[in-house]
């Protein structure tokens, strides 16, 4: 199990394809782990050295006492980078994976090669949905992590994916049920006070937005924001709700591919 040494703690990461092959980091959403990422591994290694990892708080990863800030989430991707001597990396972040990848295309803009920002945006809710959620992990710990769990099938989910694909649903939402609390909340705090919406213009990095016409947490309205302010940014929209990359399946992975091979 592949783990790097940070200064509190271990960040576990994956590597998948060859290892000449030019570098596609990975970023999860909040609530899941790298293996979110499965069903796009396959297509993506053929050409890149896929990197996944768990971000802080989350799977096999760190966890360390909050609140995080995605600056501190961005910091270890670059820790993680460098420690594997990776120059410059393509990177392809979903929710608050693409949070991480918008601070990293202002913070860090030499490193990347191209930016896939799936279901996210410049700010995501408010603070009250965030500090509501917060204050319910903390003080109901592991039984509010599975209430958790079977509140978002609605919301990371289609109703018809959600019938015709249980297996995999519930394959997913085990991730969040299985969360520590303290990292959860953690990380809920880094995506409530993150806000790039005056930085997006900044951004230089070749980008493709993917959002899902059935998203009610980052919408396809939030991804023509960030489309209209980042310079020659493409939106693909698919038929999907909040995870469009395990929802959409191929539909998610070719496209994504064919622009980061572009």
């Amino acid at each position: 199990m592949p783990m790097l040494q940070l200064a509190d703690g271990a960040l576990h990461y994956q590597l998948d394809g060859p290892a000449d092959a030019p570098v596609l980091v990975l970023s999860n959403s909040l609530g899941t782990d790298l293996q979110m990422w499965d069903a796009q591994v396959p297509a993506f290694s053929q050409h890149f050295r896929v990197l996944r990892y768990d971000t802080r708080g989350h799977g096999r990863s760190l966890v360390t006492p909050g609140p995080y800030s995605i600056e501190q989430l961005g910091r270890d991707v670059l820790a993680l980078v460098d420690a594997l001597d990776i120059q410059r990396f393509a990177f392809c972040g979903l929710s608050m994976g693409g949070l991480i990848g918008q601070w990293l295309a202002l913070n860090a803009a030499e490193r990347l090669t191209r930016l896939v920002l799936c279901n996210t945006a410049a700010k995501i809710a408010n603070d009250e949905v965030w500090n509501s959620r917060i204050d319910t992990v903390l003080q109901g710990g592991e039984q509010a992590m599975g209430e958790l769990r079977d509140a978002s099938i609605a919301r990371w989910f289609t109703p018809g994916f959600a019938t015709a694909e249980p297996g995999e649903v519930e394959r997913i939402t085990d991730m969040l049920a299985t969360t520590s609390p303290q990292g959860y909340a953690g990380n809920c705090a880094a995506v409530r006070d993150a806000d790039f919406r005056e930085q997006l213009g900044a951004i230089g990095a070749p980008t493709l937005i993917v959002a899902g016409t059935a998203d009610q947490v980052t919408t396809v309205a939030h991804g023509q924001f960030m489309a209209e302010r980042i310079r020659g940014a493409r939106q693909l929209d698919l038929s999907a709700a909040h995870l469009s990359n395990v929802e959409a399946g191929e539909g998610f992975t070719a496209p994504v591919l064919a622009f980061l091979l572009r």
